[in-house]
This record gives structure tokens, C-alpha cells and sequence, in this order.
């Protein structure tokens, strides 16, 4: 399992750049997975939602847009320069958009947060960074109220046929690419292994099930590259 030390240090040492980084080496297609998320969220209209490893902010945000301002959304995660980096990005809406966004540090093994907290709650591209998988969506489970929802939008298993061509670009080309863009080349060499190294769709839908959720389904995009699971805690 990563080292959550490690991991919070590549991630200050990327944040100023994170968001181009992301746009360039996805094609956009991260944008396109982020609002699929986001729409599932909203067709259960939440009051309180969790955006655990909210990073620079983007689901947040995007949830923010998309539902009423009554609605209450926290950020939270544990690297305080990403953090820095939403702010910037709420405090440039002078529109007030963002109003009811809210950011704080945490760590996601152990939320700053009380039981039954929310009755939604995303986790995008965060939770294969989690040192303990199982600790962190128990705990996710936690701060969940009866009947609520939990949205996992993460990497997977590509289909057989693109395989080949999936890890060689994560092998070989988003280290170079990344690398120019961030200049921290050995940051996106972390991060492709860890996504190789991630359970296939079937096999995550069984550890959150095994977390204590029910009704477990997963869709895959992009050729099985990444999968958005829903649960819902009992």
C-alpha cells in the first residue's frame, strides 16, 4: 500500500501544476469523467455531501454548480498545497458561486468529522492512494448516514485488446510528458503503478462491499480504463 508520507509530498511538489497536467495526459476526458460523476450524484439530490481527496477542488466545484445553494459541500484532504490550490480557485469567483464549498485538511483513515456527517460522499482518483483501502471506505461508511450514498471514480482494468496500448502510454509516455509539464517525472511513475497495480472493477466492487455496502454497481469508460462504483451504506 503506498506510504501516505511519500504520497503527501509528491502531491505538494505537483499541485501548481496539477490541474494542466491532468487536462493534457487525459486528453480532457478526465473533465468528461468528473461531470459523469457528478451527474450521479445529483440525481439523488444530497443536502451534505463529502468530497474526500478533493485535491484542487474540481468535483466540488462541479457538484456546486449543479445543485442548489443549500446545499452543503466539504473538501477535505490531507495535502495542504492542493488545498491551497482549490482556495485560489473558489476565492476567483466573484460570482459566489462557490459559497457553500468548504476546504479543510484531513486525513482519510481518521475524518475530522463526526458520525452520520453527510449523505453523500465522492471520492475521485483519491482512493487507490489510501494506505489501508478498507480502513478508509469504513470510515468513509462512518460519516455516511443511513441510506446514503457512496461514489468512487477511480482507475481500473482496461479490456484485454487495449492492454498493450494503455500501459505502454502509462509506462512510457506520461513520465516524459508529465515530467516537462510538472517537472517531477518520478511523481507520474508513482502514479502508474499504483494504477496498474489497482483491482480490476469486479474485484473493488467486492472490497466495498466487504466495507459494509450494499447495492454495489460499477460502469466502466474509456475501455474499462476508469469506473465509477455506487454503494449505498445499510
Amino acid at each position: 500500500m503506498p506510504d501516505p508520507v511519500a504520497v503527501n509530498s509528491m502531491f505538494a511538489r505537483i499541485a501548481a501544476r496539477y490541474d494542466v497536467a491532468n487536462r493534457l495526459l487525459s486528453g480532457g476526458l478526465d473533465v468528461w469523467w468528473r461531470r459523469q460523476l457528478v451527474a450521479a450524484v445529483c440525481r439523488g439530490a444530497p443536502r451534505a455531501i463529502l468530497d474526500l481527496a478533493t485535491g484542487s477542488g474540481d468535483v466540488a466545484f462541479a457538484l456546486a454548480r449543479r445543485l442548489p445553494s443549500a446545499t452543503t459541500i466539504t473538501g477535505i484532504d490531507f495535502c495542504q498545497p492542493m488545498l491551497d490550490a482549490a482556495e485560489i480557485k473558489k476565492n476567483a469567483d466573484g460570482a459566489g458561486t462557490y459559497a457553500n464549498v468548504s476546504f479543510r485538511q484531513g486525513d482519510g483513515l481518521a475524518l475530522p468529522l463526526p458520525d452520520a456527517f453527510c449523505d453523500a460522499v465522492t471520492i475521485s482518483f483519491g482512493l487507490r492512494n489510501l494506505a489501508d483501502r478498507h480502513g478508509g471506505l469504513r470510515e468513509i461508511h462512518r460519516v455516511l448516514r443511513a441510506g446514503g450514498r457512496l461514489f468512487v471514480l477511480e482507475f481500473s482494468q482496461p479490456s484485454a485488446w487495449f492492454r498493450p496500448f494503455y500501459f505502454f502510454y502509462l509506462r512510457k509516455i506520461i513520465p516524459l510528458v508529465a515530467g516537462f509539464v510538472t517537472g517531477d517525472r518520478a511523481a507520474y511513475v508513482y502514479l502508474n503503478e499504483t494504477i496498474e497495480q489497482f483491482p480490476a472493477a469486479a474485484a473493488l466492487a467486492d472490497e466495498i462491499q466487504a466495507a459494509g455496502f450494499t447495492s454495489v454497481s460499477a460502469t466502466t469508460m474509456t475501455f474499462g480504463t476508469v469506473a465509477i462504483h455506487e454503494c449505498t451504506k445499510k
